[in-house]
């Protein structure tokens, strides 16, 4: 009976080695680093410096450009890389210029961040070696990127990667201590970061505006953090991590914050990011934890939208002169989105796994974006209509003081926004592209297939080939 008894014992202590081992990797590898880089400080100065870029645009075109690349990793990157090729080789009126001088806004989300921030940094120089330093090059280096055993500990501690390693990479082979004050030293294009603050659940968008509540310093931010914080798929990498300093500074809210977070009827997207920001700047959130910026707006339009609907005149954010002298204006949504996927529906059981997390990512990302597209040109189509409105009211003193030609006619204004998608091109190249795999990887022949692609379907864009006729 005794020996019996041992047996079982012995029996049951070794099925249960596994559980014990698995708990010892689970703790073992449970230290995730993701401490905040970010610096106390004003962001007022800055403030003033882009208020100046803004007027220095106004000087010149009565043309209007912006671009969002979405997010999806080395695929979404080359997308909107091809895209700006293309627009390189696209010439317009004024002494050899191109399409690419042309663009005043770039917003970017994940994959789509690196080519935003990239191009915003060196301008018409990011073409010459963007391809080679980052398209070509495996990003992932360094960094555990499936799920499993092994790395189980560190995906239930908060993330499989922790936020040094991604950014660490970005800075080395890409941006070499770049911040945000290089990136606006450049008058145009304006670009904006987006992430998600998952505690809010809204848009973080790097910029003054909400650096300024939280009274740290945008200008000595690094451009790889922000890059990277776009870019942290929930699980593949722990939250980037920013630290916010209430009372270190006395830069007050600004007033169109304080009237979408009290008023009960303002637009949904702008009352979340300004309730958001009031909890900075009043230190309800001491550290704000940040994810891929496609978890709420895979398109990257949050930095547009949040721009228009917090306007306080009706020619803003453009200064009275550039949108008295505005005629056309080109909004494009540049999607490497994920098409549908997955063999899990021929059986009754699944997805499971790694392959249910994807599902549930895609699905929230997915169910997003065609709302906020639609969303997106609404608004556009009420700011012309404003536009149109505020400029016909303009007195003569007026119209002479902001810039109007003889023969200014007030209603000669047309935004267009359009998408440019895989979906747009044939569909047996569609399908090909949509097989790209959305991770930092690529073999080379995929790479130059989607940059072409990119290529290609600006071109085929209605929109863009109307903006550019008009021109």
């Amino acid at each position: 009976m005794r020996d019996t008894s041992i047996r079982t014992l012995r029996r049951h202590a070794r099925s249960a080695f596994p559980i014990i081992g698995l708990c010892a990797l689970l703790l073992g590898c449970a230290s995730i680093q993701n401490a905040p880089v970010n610096q106390p400080g004003s962001s007022a100065d800055l403030a003033g410096q882009l208020h100046e870029s803004s007027e220095e645009r106004a000087a010149t075109d009565d043309d209007l450009v912006g671009l969002s690349f979405s997010g999806g990793g080395t695929r979404a990157a080359a997308f909107s890389f091809g895209v700006l090729e293309e627009m390189a080789q696209t010439s317009v009126r004024g002494g050899g210029a191109s399409m690419l001088d042309r663009i005043d806004f770039i917003s970017g989300v994940s994959g789509g961040s690196v080519t935003a921030a990239y191009y915003g940094l060196r301008r018409r120089a990011a073409l010459t070696d963007f391809r080679e330093k980052f398209l070509l090059r495996n990003a992932e280096e360094g960094l555990q990127t499936d799920l499993n055993l092994a790395t189980l500990g560190k995906a239930f501690a908060g993330g499989i990667n922790d936020s040094t390693g991604l950014p660490r990479w970005l800075d080395a082979n890409l941006f070499h201590g770049a911040t945000f004050a290089d990136l606006r030293m450049t008058a145009r294009p304006r670009v904006w970061i987006n992430a998600s603050d998952i505690y809010n659940r809204t848009p973080f968008v790097f910029g003054v505006t909400a650096f300024g509540a939280m009274c740290s310093d945008l200008a000595s931010y690094p451009l790889a953090n922000a890059v990277a914080a776009s870019a942290a798929v929930p699980v593949a990498f722990a939250p980037v991590v920013i630290q916010t300093f209430p009372g270190r500074c006395k830069d007050p809210l600004p007033a169109w914050i304080v009237k979408a977070r009290d008023n009960r009827n303002a637009p949904p997207m702008l009352s979340a990011f300004a309730k958001a920001v009031s909890r900075y700047h009043d230190g309800e959130i001491p550290y704000i934890k940040l994810l891929d910026g496609g978890l709420v707006d895979n398109y990257g339009l949050s930095g547009f939208t949040i721009a228009l609907l917090s306007a306080s005149k009706p020619y803003e954010p453009l200064s009275p002169q550039r949108a008295v002298k505005l005629r056309r204006g080109l909004f494009l949504v540049v999607d490497a989105k994920t098409g549908v996927a997955g063999n899990w529906i021929n059986a009754v059981e699944g997805p499971s796994g790694v392959d249910l997390v994807k599902a549930a990512a895609n699905t929230a990302i997915d169910a997003s974006v065609g709302a906020g597209y639609t969303a997106f040109e609404r608004t556009m189509n009420d700011w012309q209509a404003t536009l149109i409105r505020w400029r016909c009211g303009l007195s003569a003193a007026d119209r002479a003081r902001y810039g109007a030609r003889p023969g200014w006619n007030c209603r000669d204004l047309k935004l267009l926004v359009g998408r440019i998608g895989f979906d747009q091109l044939d569909p047996a190249r569609a399908a090909r592209l949509e097989a790209v795999p959305t991770r930092f990887h690529l073999p080379p022949q995929q790479v130059d297939d989607v940059i072409a692609a990119g290529r290609d379907a600006l071109r085929a864009s209605p929109a863009f080939r109307a903006f550019t006729g008009s021109m």
